[in-house]
């Protein structure tokens, strides 16, 4: 048996979701406004978009069905078009979502 919320409940749990989303989006503006942000954080702006990159690459290959009707078509096209826009626009957003929508609409 499922229980739903009253109006009220709902409009106060997305008021308080909203505001713990607000304040984790603007800690590090906040915290690190006057001064130069740590060598950590510096290191993972640099390293973390190539990172998820090889992850998601590594999950991709190791269910592509190579001898499937397809022939891992989806995998390498839409490994292609990550490798591809992350040269021409140097975006990982763009590359790593372009290159799952390409991979689930050819799935």
């Amino acid at each position: 048996m499922t229980q739903s919320l009253s109006l009220q409940a709902a409009l106060i749990a997305a008021l308080v979701s909203g505001l713990i989303i607000y304040a984790t989006r603007a800690f590090p503006f906040l915290l690190f406004s006057r001064k130069e942000p740590p060598a950590l954080l510096d290191f993972i702006a640099r390293y973390i978009p190539p990172l998820v990159m090889a992850v998601l690459l590594t999950d991709c290959l190791k269910t592509a069905d190579l001898w499937g009707p397809l022939h891992g078509l989806p995998h390498f096209a839409g490994i292609a078009f990550t490798v591809l826009t992350y040269i021409w626009k140097n975006n990982a957003m763009i590359s790593i979502f372009g290159g799952t929508v390409i991979y689930m609409f050819l799935k």
